[in-house]
């Protein structure tokens, strides 16, 4: 059971819908993706708001937006061994502190956007203007509501400057957070409708000019931590009255030669999620 957040021509405020097939069915007055998240169950929650005489959109036919209302977003660090592998070749001076937070009780738990700043499905990403080495970062992300109960799995991107983070790793704000470094969508399925949400085969492919110049794959069950133990730390000491978004980092890294150009596709899918497109936006 998969659930959008869209504009279509009919109306200027967002709707919650439902995917059936290649269409999008509105749910009867939602317009917050929360209202139906939040519930105590979620899924009976859709089957109240879905009317039978729903209308079925072609999702082709409408924008559809991150699916967060004013959900802040998360991320995860050094998750994955070739995270680790990649932020030590990066790193200028810090190399020794990614492989100890690989193995520390600890995660490295970091603010990356607010709703904002994060973009939807086939919406243009961006890269800093004063960076040389940006690559994306596919990344499972755990949809939480405000009691941190995980209810839904998106896909997210979290674009990434690595030549400012390997600087320094003081500079891992500015290397994450800006405008547009965070695209997420297309849908959030819900937890419960997953079988085996702990072995997704994640694949990575960027276009550029219409032939493939990367492509890669790996899976959840490589990540290093649990969801149990991300979600813990993550709110200790902390509250998300809207809900909150947790990316938990990424097992491709494109080799250091790499870096993404104004108008590159990318593309990445999740087993059972879907696939999250963007083009890299001109500076």
């Amino acid at each position: 059971m998969q659930l959008v957040k869209f504009l279509d021509n009919a109306s200027e405020h967002p709707t919650v819908g439902l995917i059936s097939g290649d269409s999008v069915r509105p749910l009867r007055g939602s317009r917050r993706i929360a209202t139906v998240l939040h519930a105590a169950d979620p899924a009976a929650e859709v089957h109240r708001r879905l009317p039978p005489e729903s209308e079925a959109i072609p999702i082709a036919s409408v924008r559809l937006l991150p699916p967060i209302d004013d959900h802040e977003i998360w991320a995860a660090g050094v998750t994955y061994i070739r995270s680790k592998v990649a932020r030590e070749e990066e790193s200028e001076q810090g190399g020794s502190f990614y492989d100890l937070v690989y193995s520390a009780d600890r995660p490295e738990l970091f603010f990356k956007a607010t709703a904002d700043r994060a973009v939807g499905h086939q919406a243009p990403i961006r890269v800093r203007s004063d960076t040389k080495w940006s690559v994306p970062e596919p990344e499972l992300a755990l949809v939480l509501d405000d009691t941190l109960r995980l209810v839904g799995l998106s896909i997210g991107n979290d674009v990434s400057a690595r030549d400012i983070e390997g600087r320094n790793p003081l500079y891992l704000p500015q290397a994450k957070v800006y405008a547009g470094s965070c695209s997420l969508g297309p849908a959030v399925t819900l937890f419960s409708s997953l079988s085996n949400p702990s072995d997704l085969s994640i694949t990575l492919d960027i276009h550029r000019d219409g032939s493939s110049v990367f492509s890669g794959s790996t899976s959840t069950s490589q990540l290093a931590r649990s969801f149990t133990d991300l979600i813990h730390w993550l709110g200790l000491d902390q509250s998300f009255p809207d809900g909150v978004v947790l990316l938990t980092g990424t097992g491709i890294v494109p080799p250091d030669e790499f870096t993404l150009k104004p108008g590159d596709v990318v593309r990445i899918t999740i087993d059972g999620l879907g696939t999250l497109e963007n083009t890299v936006a001109a500076r």
